[in-house]
């Protein structure tokens, strides 16, 4: 039965039905919504080429899975290259109902995987909990994040996927799997797992109690201070980030997230002096669209991400690479960078640099290593950027280092399977789960599955 059969036969059921049951639903039915023309991603860089369907449950999601030959998850379209594309049809999952639902007892909160981490923070607040971190945006889809390793920043603080305790896949065969952390063999591939096992339809996150946090800024920290003092810049505090163009002496701004007062704020930080005032990351931008600065105490909800839920972040059309290196290398590869101001100056917007934990997951950025990424946000000259992205890969290669997988990156499978350990563990897992292909696409061929 084609894709289109199949949408025409989903039925209004709200509770979970074996497929069998499914197929066997009346002719009363209601369509998800299709757009039958492509869409762009939120940066306008990339067109999706296949179909866009917006099932409202997740019948109507199995139902399309097992009636497609190709078939991807689309989020929020925070993603600036084609991971999330497919040759077939894309599954948005933002008609999804959030169904936020507590367990205080067991410190948990399931949501669906299409909402919002902006929107999951507020319910979180509003009932007395938190997440232990956030990315800089919360617009973001808490799949899309947790399936690219998205992050936010701090010592101690692993990337958002280290919180999923369990999740609810769509596999190839349109069946509904849960697994979970306790119970599930190789739980650890299967949650950055690039949308290569299904379609990740709920998931359930570790939450802890709320807790408050204060932003201080900091201007023009020497580039020899920060280096000397690595360790001691980042450990500072919660979460410490670092924004430069990588031009010049000195660090533009050091952003410090304070957790119930860990940081002792004063004039100065590692040479750099106070803001007195909000600042955005770019100069000479508003910061209205920011978290509030300058010590003012509030939620961790309305202070961990660097932008605001109710504003729109964006300075404009922008384009988004990332690296990660070993935390024993950060100091090396920064100072390589810098050596390629002159190329890259010209061509980004800001960059920023933060320190995240290790973990376990496989192809996280930072299995088995503390990690520092090297973020770009570049200009929306996309050739001169792809130009450039060989060039900087060729100055971290000594460092070992990984790509985010949602942004800009030239490298392929045959030079990212040396840097992940268990990379060959995963290409074995998504054989099993996907013996036919169905969730594979152009991009993951080239960096996941090319042997």
């Amino acid at each position: 039965m084609c894709v289109d059969a199949l949408i025409a036969r989903m039925s209004h059921a709200r509770e979970p039905l074996a497929l069998g049951m499914l197929l066997q639903t009346s002719n009363t039915v209601r369509r998800p919504r299709m757009n039958q023309t492509s869409e762009h991603n939120w940066a306008g860089n990339y067109r999706y080429t296949a179909p866009i369907v917006h099932p409202s449950n997740v019948e109507q999601v199995q139902l399309l899975v097992a009636g497609a030959t190709g078939v991807r998850a689309l989020g929020s379209r925070h993603s600036f290259n084609a991971i999330a594309d497919s040759a077939g049809t894309l599954v948005a999952l933002d008609g999804l109902d959030d169904n936020i639902v507590i367990d205080s007892a067991a410190l948990t909160v399931a949501v669906s995987a299409g909402t919002t981490y902006g929107t999951l923070a507020v319910e979180l607040q509003r009932r007395g909990f938190a997440l232990h971190n956030l990315a800089s945006l919360p617009h973001i889809s808490v799949a899309g994040a947790i399936a690219t390793g998205t992050h936010g920043s701090g010592d101690r603080n692993g990337s958002l996927a280290t919180a999923v305790s369990a999740l609810e896949i769509v596999t190839g065969s349109g069946e509904l799997l849960r697994v979970d952390r306790d119970s599930t063999p190789d739980f650890a591939g299967m949650v950055v797992a690039l949308g290569a096992l299904g379609i990740v339809t709920r998931v359930t996150l570790d939450i802890e109690p709320s807790f408050a946090v204060q932003q201080f800024v900091y201007e023009n920290l020497p580039w020899s201070a920060v280096l000397q003092n690595f360790d001691a810049v980042t450990g500072s505090a919660y979460s410490v980030s670092l924004f430069t163009n990588w031009h010049g002496d000195t660090v533009d701004q050091a952003w410090v997230k304070s957790r119930d007062g860990d940081f002792s704020a004063g004039a100065a930080f590692f040479g750099g002096s106070a803001a007195t005032a909000g600042r955005h990351p770019l100069p000479g931008i508003s910061a209205i669209n920011c978290t509030e600065q300058l010590g003012v105490a509030g939620a961790w909800s309305e202070r961990l991400a660097h932008f605001r839920l109710a504003l729109t972040p964006s300075n404009g059309d922008e384009l988004q690479s990332e690296y990660h290196v070993p935390r024993e290398h950060a100091v090396a590869a920064i100072e390589a960078m810098r050596a390629l101001s002159l190329r890259i100056t010209p061509l980004v917007l800001v960059s920023e640099i933060r320190s995240i934990a290790a973990d376990d997951l496989w192809l996280s950025s930072t299995y088995g290593r503390a990690g520092v990424a090297l973020h770009f946000t570049w200009k929306p000259e996309q050739a001169a950027v792809e130009a450039l992205l060989p060039v900087i890969e060729a100055a971290l290669a000594p460092f070992l280092v990984r790509p985010h997988w949602g942004k800009l990156f030239q490298a392929d499978a045959a030079a990212l399977a040396p840097v992940y350990p268990r990379f060959d563990d995963f290409r074995a897992l998504a054989d099993r789960f996907d013996p036919t292909g169905k969730f594979r696409n152009a991009f993951l061929e080239r960096t996941v599955f090319g042997r």
